[in-house]
């Protein structure tokens, strides 16, 4: 048999009101036996572990390219009040008058 084939029993606790969603999914008939409803949502879970793993190689990626920069020189000091001044007189030119 095949691994993908085979089948290996676990038991699973749920907490009550786990427990009350799954009986109230298979008495709407949304699901077929409650091991398919665990298996759903397994693949949910895998699926969200692998976002989560791409988002941290993206930023991983975001804060090595940051840190090149500030090696190389591409970066340097700012001042933020000053900067939320000059946006703040661009946004007053950009607004119409009344």
């Amino acid at each position: 048999m095949s691994e993908r084939n085979s089948i290996e029993r676990m038991t699973v606790t749920l907490t009550p009101e786990m427990a009350l969603a799954v009986r109230a999914a298979l008495d709407e008939g949304s699901y077929a036996s409650s091991s398919e409803i665990v298996r759903e949502a397994l693949r949910d879970w895998q699926h969200k572990r692998r976002l989560r793993e791409t988002e941290l190689e993206t930023l991983r990626g975001d804060i090595a390219a940051a840190d090149d920069d500030r090696a190389q020189g591409r970066v340097g000091a700012f001042d933020a009040d000053k900067i939320i001044k000059k946006g703040q007189e661009k946004s007053k030119r950009r607004a119409p008058s009344k």
